[in-house]
């Protein structure tokens, strides 16, 4: 349409979001120009619909992305995950647009250097160190406390996160490691030099919380804070559900936006979306990390948001929201619908091959489900996290009280029993 704004919406092969993201446009009536890893099966009959990126190589994505802006003038640029963000924040910067910065989200995208972000800004931070995952003598050499956590240096969803108690858990945690990092959907994440360490750090004792928000000119608009009920105490870190509104004193609920914000200042994030992951104990708040993007998977969908309080039905989703900011539309005065809402990615109970998952409509008729997606198809051979990348699906519900929602997953998940055929 003449006149239209246009969005570059940078999409990697191995993402959820990309309906949410191209229903969101095509509501706000903008272009949508897709940016990917790999060629498109439409990209010639439709050239100036796609674009095929080399994400690992930024001189290359900007001179494309000029090359475009030139023909298309590019109104905004967004990406939706972790190295999707990074490549946003190279193209938005070669045009010159407000986006978060490029060495900015490449801070949040490494674990390592975000550590030393936190604890260069004073903020409360683990002791941590970088060891090498194919040289294990230096091992030995380096004091570690333990319980320790050992990480990936890149990824999300916690995949491959260790909780180590003694020195042979620490090695058997490295191990696995440096197997994951030879995976090729994760070498495909992958910037050069990743793949060569792992962050060790002290673990940091207290309950877990996630925080979405946007910031607008470095001022932190809060959207929702998470609580996540179920405890994450190791050996592994695999998220369940997430409910909001949170249900901790206000206090401290003030105290973790505010080390929100102080995170992504030290970070260097001014402009865009914001997830965050916190620790709350006796010591204060921890920041854990904080990433240039939303949340992930199909959990927006657990979020919706008012434009007018007086229309109950006009909503927005968080990918709308995105956008609109990115466009330079002003979204300061909306404000996440009143209701308790819960979402729970549901874990694949151990490896196999999986025929079906029973109990799916008795789920969906549990009182305050809003919906089940389930997003592995019949006949996958599935991995369970942390290994794995997937979850097998994802419930939602909503209710006038968090902890209604709550319950109301609970019950559901109780109704669903995993199939799994002969290996």
């Amino acid at each position: 349409m003449p006149g239209s704004q246009r969005i570059l919406l940078v999409l990697p092969s191995w993402t959820y979001r990309t309906q949410a993201f191209m229903r969101a446009a095509g509501e706000l009536d903008a272009d949508l120009i897709v940016a990917s890893d790999h060629k498109q099966a439409m990209s010639d009959l439709v050239p100036d619909r796609s674009l095929t990126l080399n994400f690992r190589k930024p001189a290359h994505i900007a001179e494309r992305v000029r090359d475009l802006h030139e023909r298309q003038p590019i109104d905004a640029v967004v990406g939706v995950d972790d190295l999707s963000a990074w490549v946003a924040a190279v193209a938005g910067q070669a045009i010159g647009l407000p986006v978060h910065q490029s060495e900015a989200v490449a801070v949040t995208r490494n674990k390592l250097r975000m550590r030393e972000a936190f604890a260069a800004a004073g903020l409360p931070t683990p002791a941590f160190r970088a060891v090498p995952l194919h040289r294990p003598a230096p091992l030995s050499k380096r004091r570690i406390d333990y319980p320790c956590v050992v990480k990936p240096l890149f990824l999300s969803a916690s995949r491959g996160v260790t909780r180590a108690n003694d020195r042979a858990g620490l090695s058997a945690a490295m191990r696995e490691i440096a197997r994951l990092y030879s995976e090729t959907d994760v070498r495909a994440r992958a910037l050069p030099g990743e793949t060569d360490l792992a962050l060790v750090e002290d673990y940091i004792p207290g309950i877990e919380v996630a925080v979405e928000g946007m910031l607008l000119d470095g001022e932190l608009k809060a959207l929702a804070i998470f609580d996540k009920p179920d405890p994450l105490e190791g050996p592994h870190f695999v998220e369940t559900i997430y409910v909001t509104p949170s249900r901790l004193p206000a206090y401290v609920q003030r105290e973790i936006l505010h080390m929100t914000h102080r995170a992504a200042h030290a970070i260097g994030l001014r402009r865009g979306p914001v997830h965050a992951e916190l620790r709350v104990n006796a010591d204060g708040v921890w920041p854990v990390e904080v990433a240039a993007r939303s949340i992930g998977g199909l959990c927006s969908r657990v979020l919706r948001f008012r434009e007018r309080p007086e229309d109950p039905e006009a909503t927005l989703s968080l990918e709308s929201l995105i956008l609109r900011q990115a466009l330079g539309r002003d979204i300061a005065a909306i404000q996440r619908e009143r209701p308790a809402a819960a979402v729970m990615m549901l874990p694949i109970p151990r490896e196999g091959r999986l025929l079906r998952v029973a109990g799916v409509e008795a789920a969906r008729a549990v009182p305050g489900i809003e919906d089940l997606v389930i997003t592995i198809p019949e006949e996958t051979a599935v991995v369970p996290m942390p290994w794995g990348g997937r979850y097998l699906g994802f419930l939602f519900a909503r209710a006038d009280l968090p902890e209604e929602a709550e319950a109301a997953i609970r019950r559901a998940y109780g109704e669903l029993s995993v199939v799994y055929g002969d290996a």
